[in-house]
């Protein structure tokens, strides 16, 4: 009986030990889940002398913990998202991490001296970015990018474990003999489909059921989160039995979920990210707690090498190539390239080779581990530095808001959301309230009044207000303190403003830009447009020459609704990019002569 009270004083202690040290190190821009996982690298058998060597165990929490957070990460990207980001995010998720793990394959044949399969298995095991720490430095950590980047990223981080999951066990299964030599290309393609159509249509099932069973059943308050986090588990273990990615399936029916206008919104939403954080801290201090810091020197030098190949080499690499069908600037691409966060999902790869009684099994845990410790510690720390000097940090259009969102009994159609009312806000200079919304309440110094009886609203004041949903981010802006300083605008926004009808001639005579004539009779929002694949996003850019024209804003239809212009070019040089983006923009001028030739080509005769 005391074993068992010990074990939970451990146990609670770690957690807390990491959520105290993570709210210091947050202060100081360190990367927490590096935070998360030197608490169990302390508390393991070279530090405070807790003995825990049980992989069987290390790899089922692990898993666990993965199935939570992606679920809660599917739930909270919107399908907006999906729409603007699925086409490169999954060319990432599937072509990026099998290039990835080819290329890390041979730097590790290089560094260790591997034969081909366990190098290969290496590559794998490290492929795929961490949904855990991806999603915490661009949800979480503060960081507001471009839209397009930062879906492509989360997209990405959500997606491409279970590729890199299924090569791992792959090529675990090919060195134990799991397949014949005949067969394993056959086996791996046939799998791999497998297990992804299995995945993708049951995670649609899945969701479809939770959003069903949250809408009709009544019970109460606090068990509708409780249902749909069992619901996922247990979809989970339905696909892994049947053979199909369980890590996908819980994705695929979080993003249903989530975008369904599912009852109990807000709650499952609080719920689910006190949930997740304890996955995230449990499973990395459970991964910290199996690795053993007294046997990381021995292959420090040759996983470092690996590690800074795959961080600056590598991923770069199949980033790159992944993405250049799409047009991506060189900025984002960069950036991209560079949130390719190593983290708890390669550590738990990196059981696998002990799970199966690989010869190198524990060598190649060591190096996994020293791989995330080298990636965590190079890009955690700089991620925020490099977006603002790429330019992608997209300041704020309102300052922060104090407001708590209700639940109420039909929330699809309307919602009580209460604000503190902040100073220098436009509702404490004396602005009205619109006529849709409704305020009820009115709190003041402690004591309550109906809205009609308080008068002027004051700063501290909470205020009640019953709005529509879709309303609420307008009331947002009343509530706001003011927005970021201009400056900060006009660096990423550019110093001047410019009307998108006006025609692209008018700017090339303007300011002498070397630019093809065939450009003038189009009006700046084309141009842009058409420069950017038919899609803009606020904050996309389009160099012209000597200036920057970059999107402000966007109307409801996608159309450019403002521009910005910046003298100075302030893309950054990435070797080799200008000559393949020249190829593109070469490439798209002549498709767009060849449509319009097409066009203007009377038809043939009947």
């Amino acid at each position: 009986m005391e074993a068992t009270y010990l074990i939970i004083l451990i146990g609670a202690s770690l957690v807390l030990a990491a959520i105290f040290t993570s709210i210091v190190a947050f202060r100081f821009g360190a990367p927490l889940l590096l935070i998360f996982l030197t608490v169990g690298l302390v508390a393991g058998e070279d530090g405070l002398g807790l003995e825990f060597d049980n992989a069987p165990l290390a790899y089922f929490v692990g898993s666990l913990a993965l199935a939570v957070i992606l679920f809660d990460s599917g739930f909270g990207t919107r399908m907006r998202s999906v729409r603007l980001a699925a086409a490169p995010a999954v060319a990432l998720a599937s072509l990026g991490v099998i290039l990835t793990a080819a290329l890390v394959g041979l730097a590790a044949r290089l560094a260790f001296g591997f034969g081909w399969l366990e190098s290969f298995l290496l590559g794998a095991i490290v492929g795929s970015t961490d949904a855990a720490a991806v999603f915490f430095l661009l949800r979480v950590g503060g960081i507001t990018i471009t839209d397009r980047v930062r879906s492509t990223l989360e997209i990405e981080s959500g997606s491409n474990d279970p590729m890199a999951i299924f090569l791992t066990i792959t090529f675990a299964e090919v060195l134990v003999g799991g397949y014949s030599e005949t067969g394993i290309g056959i086996g791996i393609f046939a799998g791999f489909a497998m297990q992804m159509g299995i995945g993708f249509v049951l995670g649609l099932i899945g969701g479809f059921i939770i959003v069903r069973i949250i809408d009709r059943i009544t019970t109460e308050a606090a068990l509708y989160a409780l249902i749909a986090l069992t619901a996922a588990m247990a979809l989970f273990g339905i696909t892994g039995l049947l053979g199909g990615s369980g890590f996908l399936a819980v994705y695929v029916a979080g993003i249903y979920a989530g975008n369904r206008g599912i009852q109990r919104l807000a709650t499952l939403r609080a719920f689910q990210d006190g949930v997740t954080w304890l996955a995230q801290i449990v499973m990395f201090l459970v991964l910290g707690l199996l690795a053993t810091p007294s046997q990381l020197p021995l292959v420090i030098g040759p996983a470092v090498f690996v590690a800074l190949f795959l961080i600056f080499v590598a991923r770069p690499l199949a980033v790159w190539l992944c993405l250049l069908p799409f047009r991506y600037p060189a900025n984002e691409t960069a950036f991209i390239s560079w949130v390719g966060l190593r983290g708890a999902v390669s550590i738990l790869l990196g059981i696998v080779p002990l799970l199966y009684g690989l010869p190198n099994a524990q060598l190649l845990f060591n190096a996994a581990f020293i791989i995330v410790l080298t990636s965590l510690l190079v890009q955690g720390w700089t991620v925020r530095p490099l977006a603002r000097r790429l330019n992608l940090i997209v300041p704020a259009e309102i300052g922060p808001v104090e407001k708590v969102e209700l639940e109420l009994p039909g929330a699809a159609h309307h919602e009580l959301v209460a604000y503190r009312v902040v100073p220098d806000s436009p509702i404490a200079r004396g602005e009205r309230l619109p006529r849709w919304a409704r305020p009820s309440l009115v709190v003041r110094d402690g004591e309550s009044m109906r809205y009609q009886y308080a008068g002027r609203i004051r700063p501290d004041d909470r205020l009640y207000i019953f709005a529509a949903p879709r309303f609420v981010r307008l009331l947002d802006r009343l509530f706001a303190s003011p927005a970021q300083l201009e400056a900060d605008d006009r660096e990423f926004f550019g110093a001047f403003a410019l009307d998108p009808s006006h025609r692209f001639g008018e700017l090339i005579d303007a300011y002498d830009l070397d630019l093809p004539r065939a450009d003038r009779d189009e009006t700046i929002a084309e141009f842009m447009t058409d420069r950017l694949g038919g899609a803009a996003e606020v904050g996309d850019r389009v160099s012209a020459d000597k200036v920057n024209l970059i999107v402000r804003a966007t109307g409801d239809d996608g159309a450019i609704a403002a521009i910005g212009m910046a003298i100075e070019r302030s893309e950054p040089a990435v070797p080799g990019w200008a000559f393949a983006r020249g190829l593109l923009d070469r490439a798209g001028a002549l498709r767009t002569r060849l449509r319009e030739r097409l066009r203007a080509s009377p038809p043939p005769p009947p």
